[in-house]
This record gives structure tokens, sequence and C-alpha cells, in this order.
């Protein structure tokens, strides 16, 4: 790579890509395959077998460059950057992101809370959703059927911060039952979805 190369959009990382060449891509601009991604009457996104490959590519390494990732689904890397913002756009890729580990960063706990809640009225679900979120400690909230109302994931830094934690879940309105659930080990988390 030249020193020219590194202003050349096409050699950046695909994650540092600039709303400007967004502006470039027409929705109505066709894939060689002859269709553009976008949602089916069930709303599932059809993707030709090069989109498809993109987003396996992706999902592994989000921080290859656009001429990395061209060179690994076999297309030049205009059209590349191209079928990479459509899939952006039609929600397919929905952002990037850098796995951590947690415990270097002094989250040694991971825990889990099946919530239960006194009705299922939707201001009460959407008031839990929206107590939980603005906690920086919860890592995901799932609505769920059977058992609970709520499944959510909590980092904690120690057992003492995970037991605030819980009682913090049991202070909230319309919460009638949590659960707590830690983990032991990790054996395995995958990113993405099968393709």
């Amino acid at each position: 790579m030249t020193d020219n190369d590194s202003e050349d959009p096409l050699f950046k990382p695909v994650l540092s890509r600039g709303d400007a060449f967004r502006s470039e891509i027409t929705r109505g601009e066709t894939h060689q395959g002859g269709h553009s991604p976008g949602p089916s009457a069930s709303g599932i996104v059809e993707l030709d077998a090069i989109d498809r490959q993109i987003v396996a590519e992706l999902q592994l390494d989000g921080r290859m460059t656009n001429v990395e990732l061209a060179r690994r689904t076999g297309i030049s890397a205009p059209p590349c950057l191209r079928r990479v913002r459509r899939l952006e756009e039609v929600g397919v890729i929905e952002g990037y992101h850098a796995d951590v580990d947690a415990s270097k960063l002094g989250w040694s706990l991971t825990f889990f809370a099946l919530i239960g809640l006194e009705s299922q009225k939707g201001s009460v679900l959407e008031a839990f959703e929206a107590d939980v979120a603005a906690w920086v400690e919860v890592r995901e909230c799932h609505m769920i059927r059977g058992g609970g109302d709520f499944l959510v994931r909590l980092v904690a830094r120690d057992p003492a911060h995970q037991n605030y934690l819980t009682k913090r879940l049991t202070d909230l309105d319309h919460v009638v039952r949590v659960q707590t659930l830690q983990t032991i080990r990790t054996s395995l988390t995958r990113a993405g979805v099968p393709v």
C-alpha cells in the first residue's frame, strides 16, 4: 500500500467509511446479479451468494479493508463497497464493534436475570425496557415467552456489585420476581448468525 492508498476510501477499513460515500449510492442501483437486496414480503432481506459471503466475512472480521473483502469475495473493490453500503442501508449490517475481554476492563462477573412483572400491559413492559436500557451494566434485554417476562444479561465488577444490581432490579416498579443466574464459564460465544 502506498501513501496515496491511505487516502483512497477503498483501502480504508470497512468500519471507518464516512457518510459522504452513502450519497454516491442510489437505492435503485442493482447488483451484477440483477437485484438489489431488500426486504421480501416476509421482511427477510433477499441476498445473492456474494452478499451472503460479504456478510459472513464481515462477521468474522469487520475491520478488514474493502480491498481485502473484495479479494475474498472474488469481485473488484468498487462494486464490493457498493454492496456493503446497500447491506447497511437495508439494515442487514446494523453496525460494527470490537470484541473485548470484559474481565480485563474490570467486569469480572456476567450474570443473567429472569424478570417477572406484575402485568404484561404494553406501558409496563415498555417502562421496564426503558429503565434497564439506561443502565451501563445491562448488555442485553430480551422479552421472553415462558417462565418470565424478560431475560437480562448484566456485567458486574464483583459480587457486591452484582448484589447491588439485583436489588436495583427488584426495586423497579412492577417487578415481582427476579431470579439471577451467574455464569461460571463461557465456552462459546458467537457474533452474528449463520449465513
